[in-house]
């Protein structure tokens, strides 16, 4: 695991959460998911997420996520944080998820509330708290109401702040201002849960990201964090700029696994973009697309396509 250098940071600052590759029948293609992780790692990556929802964690299988953790902890385990999702809306299978994830190596759990189900806010607290006891790995909390279906409210994020064993939040509820105040109130680590919003939750006390377009963008995110660090606010700004068209054009459409495997294999990064049901594949036209506006951004000028 590579040496924590704030306490403030406890996973890094830029992190992707990242997709799965499949080979052209749908297995789970360990190769070429070690060739992407050092790939993000070797461009401005400090951190992993493992199994979540853009790693289509909801259609790969157990064995495929210890098989998938393992491989990334020994490829980039010794300069990078992994941290592997332990979420499913059955208690007893996130907890058994995050157990196979520590005897992977994970470095740390990622725990989003119980999606679907719709639990009371006490649900949703003693569904964290039986994922925490399950091992002894830190933790980041996930609040994403737009695929949970379910918001943490500040009293729930209080309760499970004042744990030891959560350390972070990432935050996908697009609400700025109650992140800093809850923040405040917790002194948690903060990260973006969306690419388009790391500005401004670095301006309210966030500490980085755990992206999608960072798949693609991540030496610009990394100097966009680095320049915040700085005190550089004009060259953070370039950074985003410059990043922005890519951030739509791989998030605007909602498959966020889907478009990001397209920049991938567009790029040379990955073999092919091949996803499992209930995501389809993206059209000729849709590579198209993306293509084009990778184009524009400059990032096809050193890449194999």
């Amino acid at each position: 695991m590579p040496q924590v250098t704030s306490s403030t940071r406890p996973f890094g600052s830029v992190l992707s959460a990242m997709v799965t590759p499949f080979t052209s029948d749908g297995a789970l293609d360990v190769d070429a998911a070690v060739a992407l992780a050092r790939h993000l790692v070797d461009h401005g990556h400090d951190g992993l997420v493992l199994n979540g929802t853009t790693g289509e964690a909801p259609t790969t299988h157990a064995p495929e996520k210890a098989e998938l953790i393992a491989a990334v902890v020994e490829a980039v385990g010794d300069r990078a944080f992994v941290v592997a999702g332990a979420g499913s809306n059955d208690t007893l299978h996130a907890v058994r998820m995050a157990e196979q994830a520590a005897e992977a190596g994970a470095h740390g759990l990622l725990v989003v509330s119980p999606y679907y189900s719709r639990p009371s806010q006490e649900g949703v607290v003693a569904h964290v708290r039986a994922v925490l006891d399950a091992t002894g790995l830190p933790s980041m909390l996930y609040d994403v109401p737009g695929r949970a279906g379910v918001r943490l409210s500040d009293a729930t994020i209080d309760v499970l702040a004042a744990d030891e064993r959560v350390v972070a939040m990432k935050d996908a509820t697009g609400d700025t201002v109650n992140a800093a105040r809850a923040l405040q109130r917790t002194g948690i680590a903060w990260y973006a849960g969306d690419d388009a919003v790391l500005p401004q939750l670095l301006a309210v006390g966030a500490v980085g990201i755990v992206g999608v377009a960072s798949h693609v963008v991540g030496p610009w995110l990394r100097d966009l964090v680095d320049a915040w660090d700085r005190g550089d606010t004009a060259g953070a700004l370039r950074a985003y700029r410059s990043a922005l068209p890519v951030i739509d054009a791989i998030n605007g459409p909602g498959f966020q696994a889907v478009y990001a495997k397209t920049a991938l294999e567009v790029l040379g990064v990955l073999p092919r973009r091949t996803v499992r049901l209930p995501y389809v594949q993206t059209s000729e036209e849709e590579v198209d697309s993306v293509r084009a506006v990778l184009r524009a951004a400059g990032l096809l000028d050193n890449a194999l396509a």
